[in-house]
């Protein structure tokens, strides 16, 4: 079978799931939750609360509906080529073959290449000669083993397998946060509230409305780093070296990224989300063009007490998270937590439905405040952070990259590998976001910590 049609299938599949995970969202139960809630509000604030969920489900059920039809059509556009190639005799079939460029990864553009090819296409990949070259200078040339431990451990007498973490993706935010290419110090200009136009008289004067414009500036950080692997290692493993190399590298950077999202300190790196939300006074440095620095600290982080149990702890959510505004956004709430916390909220939306079978309303997405729940490790216990991360700006400058020279350290007899990307970030809106503890935690950023910066810690 042509390695088209095979790319077709694989696309054409993950279609299809996309389209089943669309139409298995159950928006009924939301509709009932939500009819409970108004039943419910008595309070000005949660009528207005409300409000807000009722305005968000009717968005989300027409864009579920639009994405629907859209993959629809793109699945029947597909399954039309598909049959097209199929019908073509095999002597006039083109072999497509992925471009695998020489010595530099542009991961950012391909970061699932591999994990998304099946593997005939894989190994079509490493049979050219340019990737049998890149592996063989690989295997050839690194003399020395220094950043592996327990590298005897990968030459067995018979290869069974590699066991290592599961990250899916090398960053879980940078789909949702506002991602801009720029070049030198970039600005985002962000315009003041609307104003109200005025009453009057058919021949009255008209009144003169004020509005103002503010400014978000981003500057340049690198976060990144190389290794290098003894040639005996490399030389009787058994291990896709290529895959291996963008995967470990690629996921780092992704961790460290998805960390400087939400806490990043904005030195040497972006500004978390959390850390904007998080200070009480305004920093020093604040630029004078910016939005006037308010104090969120009381208001967009809270804390859910121990007494609140079961779907009452989704009430209490409710009101707590619509501290984060979204009147700038374009998006909907995203809300990142660990996998213990993850469960807890499972539990507490559990319930038996009519055949008596347990069933929670988590599924990758929050019940009826709505939004999608990424599960990051690093978060602590009991702790959600979230809002509309379309309001964070992460300013790109170049993409994570790997590259290897052999002449960096020629003399040593090593072939260095190094990953590295530029990035910086703010959160543009920060009462966008919001910091919810359970079981009465506050959040906090006191146990997060990010990699030291040995390279240069004398600067």
């Amino acid at each position: 079978m042509a390695l088209r049609a095979l790319m077709k299938r694989k696309e054409l599949d993950k279609l299809n799931k996309e389209l089943e995970t669309l139409r298995a969202v159950d928006f009924e139960a939301r509709e009932s939750e939500i009819a409970t809630m108004i039943e419910e509000a008595e309070a000005e604030e949660e009528r207005e609360a409300v409000n807000e969920e009722i305005e968000k489900f009717e968005a989300e059920k027409k864009e579920n509906a639009d994405a629907i039809k859209e993959l629809e059509e793109r699945v029947a556009e597909i399954e039309a080529e598909l049959s097209e190639i199929e019908a073509e005799p095999a002597e006039e079939r083109e072999e497509e073959k992925p471009k695998v460029e020489e010595r530099k990864f542009e991961i950012m553009a391909t970061r699932n290449i591999f994990k998304d090819m099946d593997a005939m296409t894989r190994n079509a990949i490493f049979e050219r000669e340019d990737v049998k070259g890149f592996l063989g200078e690989v295997r050839t040339a690194i003399q020395e083993k220094r950043a592996i431990t327990g590298g005897g451990l990968l030459v067995p007498e018979v290869f069974l397998g590699l066991i290592r973490e599961n990250i899916m993706e090398y960053s879980k935010l940078y789909k949702h946060v506002n991602v801009r290419v720029v070049g030198g110090n970039g600005r985002e200009v962000v315009m003041g509230t609307i104003p109200e136009a005025v009453w009057t008289d058919c021949c009255g004067n008209i009144n003169e409305l004020s509005l103002t414009f503010n400014d978000a500036e981003v500057g340049c950080w690198k976060v990144g780093g190389y290794f290098d692997i003894c040639n005996a290692t490399i030389q009787d493993s058994a291990i896709d070296l290529a895959s291996e190399i963008l995967t470990v590298l690629g996921q780092a950077i992704g961790i460290a990224l998805d960390k400087a999202i939400i806490f990043g300190l904005g030195t040497r790196m972006p500004q978390g989300f959390f850390t904007r939300i998080a200070q009480t006074a305004s920093p020093a440095d604040y630029p004078s063009s910016a939005r006037t620095w308010v104090d969120l600290h009381t208001t967009n982080i809270a804390s859910i007490a121990t007494t609140v149990t079961g779907v009452d702890i989704f009430r209490e959510f409710v009101i707590k998270a619509a501290a984060a505004k979204g009147k700038y956004s374009r998006g909907e709430k995203v809300w990142v937590m660990n996998e213990l916390t993850y469960a807890k909220l499972m539990a507490a939306a559990m319930s038996a439905d009519l055949y008596g079978q347990l069933v929670t309303g988590i599924d990758g997405r929050m019940p009826v405040v709505g939004g999608v729940v990424e599960i990051l490790p690093f978060i602590p216990d009991n702790m959600v952070f979230g809002g509309y991360l379309d309001l964070y700006l992460l300013a790109e400058r170049d993409g994570t990259r790997l590259e290897q020279s052999e002449h960096v350290h020629f003399l040593n007899d090593k072939t260095v590998f190094k990953g590295t990307a530029r990035y910086d970030g703010l959160p543009v809106i920060a009462e966008g976001f919001v910091a919810i503890g359970l079981s009465g935690v506050t959040p906090s950023a006191a146990t997060i910590t990010f990699a030291a910066d040995s390279a240069n810690a004398s600067s």
